[in-house]
């Protein structure tokens, strides 16, 4: 079960450390669970970052030191690093601490400082993601002039291949910038809250092929947390829990595409024992516009080639049939490296349980959320799916 789930608003946090912002997020989630003794009640935590022992040189035990100050201080505690799924792994292994009876609650931590004042610090730091060996290889395979994120060139190369295969446009893409904008305004905690046209994202400044800024996820701050325990503590707690269904993480490999999201999907919804035609809401890993429309169909939420249909017939925005990235997803909410994944599962925790406010999509009963991350090429180096339900 998930009993907590506590997050920061994602965005700028120019005046506050990784310290601070993980122990907001990991007070709320205690908070949340009914936890009132961290230190007697939590087994273990796993905390998850992906930057800081390059953009604040804190290496080895980081998370041991983020939450210094913190009622989880002493507790048991593993760093897991593992790309932008860094948040969600710190989840599966948190999952599998419980489910294996190791723990009775275990807490999965993320947090991310991105915005240090130097882009180009943190653009070298996200290019550390991919294979420093073959690194001008991959810059020359990708046409990339190497300046900016090289994740976005990979993404711009995604499009193309999409487009020819789905029939997909670049105002498809642009379309998915407008319909999470929207959901990202109905979000207290987005980093990004705000109304676009279909003109204005397309008519933005290009950042890589046909991706334009607002098709692209912004560099964030922030951090999230969710506590996972056994069905019999969030019953003699109090909590309001919702069920974590399945975990699936797997690794990518090198010279494979399009395999690693359907295979780690495959896992999940048969541990689950469910069907990706009842999913109710969804939040996946946009980075860039055309991965939510591509992710989609990888997940079998849609037929290869669908999504572009399902986008534009209003299925997947907030009163669709199938809302996708109701918080706003990356490209509004935000996308702090180590916090992503467990921003995610708060969000559709918080849909599951009618907590979500204004952007309450409707009544789901069952939820999935996919997150990404490094690259192996041509594909990612890592994916989680997780699959929650009331």
């Amino acid at each position: 079960m998930i009993s907590g789930v506590g997050m920061t608003a994602f965005g700028r946090h120019s005046d506050r450390t990784i310290s601070s912002l993980a122990t907001e997020a990991a007070r709320e989630a205690l908070t949340d669970a009914c936890i009132g003794d961290a230190q007697s009640q939590v087994d273990i935590v796993y905390y998850g970052n992906v930057a800081s022992g390059l953009l604040q040189g804190q290496e080895s035990v980081r998370g041991q030191h983020a939450l210094h100050g913190t009622e989880l201080a002493g507790v048991p505690l593993i760093n897991v690093e593992n790309a932008c799924a860094s948040g969600s792994t710190a989840l599966n292994q948190a999952w599998l601490s419980v489910a294996a009876g190791q723990a009775e609650v275990a807490v999965a931590l993320g947090a991310e400082k991105l915005n240090i004042g130097d882009k180009n610090r943190t653009f070298n730091a996200l290019a550390s993601a991919l294979n420093q060996e073959r690194m001008d290889d991959i810059v020359t395979e990708l046409g990339s002039d190497g300046v900016g994120s090289v994740f976005m060139d990979i993404y711009a190369r995604f499009a193309e291949w999409y487009m020819e295969s789905s029939g997909a446009t670049p105002e498809d893409f642009a379309r998915v910038a407008v319909k999470n904008s929207a959901h990202g305004a109905l979000n207290p905690k987005a980093q990004y809250g705000r109304q676009l046209t279909v003109e204005e994202v397309l008519n933005a400044r290009k950042v890589s092929g046909c991706l334009t800024v607002p098709m692209c996820a912004p560099m964030s701050d922030g951090a999230a947390a969710a506590v996972v325990t056994t069905p019999e503590f969030a019953k003699r707690c109090g909590a309001s829990p919702v069920r974590l269904r399945g975990s699936a993480l797997s690794a990518g490999r090198h010279g494979a595409y399009g395999e690693l999201v359907p295979a780690t999907a495959l896992r999940a919804f048969e541990m689950a024992g469910a069907d990706p035609r009842d999913v109710d809401i969804v939040e996946c890993h946009d980075a860039a516009s055309p991965a939510e429309l591509i992710v989609l169909e990888q997940l079998r939420l849609c037929e290869p080639g669908e999504a572009p249909a399902l986008l534009r017939s209003g299925a997947t925005s907030i009163g669709g049939r199938l809302p996708v990235n109701p918080s706003g997803g990356l490209q509004s909410k935000g996308h702090p490296l180590g916090a992503t994944g467990l921003g995610q599962v708060a969000e559709i925790a918080d849909q599951l349980r009618g907590r979500a406010g204004r952007r309450q999509a409707g009544s789901p009963t069952l939820a999935v959320a996919e997150n990404a991350g490094g690259y192996i090429g041509p594909d990612a180096a890592v994916a989680t799916v997780t699959i929650l339900s009331t």
